[in-house]
């Protein structure tokens, strides 16, 4: 396996801001802000895996008041018509989208899971390493992204 640890705050920020731009803020009125990181229990975590020569995990986290935005700016939905399985849904696929940007950084050969959602559920991961973290703020609700490589089989 081989250990990519070049994926920076920095890199993971601008695949946010750029899937932002193209998603959810296609205005240019409401973009995804840095923020100083905070340790709120997260009400939703949308995950996909990237298995092959890196392996690992893209973890989009949020309050369910963010994770409800999202899905009304990607389902193109008004706020109050959001339901539970649009939240599953736009998170899932917010983190398969970012996932799909983490993939492509990372060494050949590499696949990506279908995406996991839980909501009010357990965020912790078993023998992985952070390899990148973003903290974030949209619409005055906090949103933050993690890249996990798995440690569990790693060469040294």
């Amino acid at each position: 396996m081989t250990r990519n640890p070049t994926l920076t705050n920095e890199d993971l920020f601008a695949i946010a801001e750029q899937i932002w731009a193209s998603y959810l803020d296609v205005e240019g009125t409401r973009p995804l802000l840095p923020a100083l990181p905070t340790a709120p229990s997260p009400d939703v975590c949308a995950s996909v895996s990237v298995t092959g020569a890196w392996r690992g995990h893209v973890v989009v986290s949020s309050s369910m008041t963010a994770a409800r935005n999202v899905a009304a700016a990607l389902l193109g939905v008004d706020l109050d018509d959001v339901t539970p399985e649009d939240v599953r849904d736009a998170l899932g696929e917010l983190a398969n989208i970012i996932g799909g940007n983490v993939k492509s950084l990372m060494p050949e050969p590499a696949a990506l899971s279908l995406p996991v959602v839980l909501i009010d559920g357990n965020t912790g991961w078993p023998s992985v390493v952070e390899v990148s973290h973003l903290d974030g703020e949209w619409l005055g609700e906090p949103i933050a992204v993690q890249v996990l490589e798995s440690s569990a089989e790693r060469e040294v």
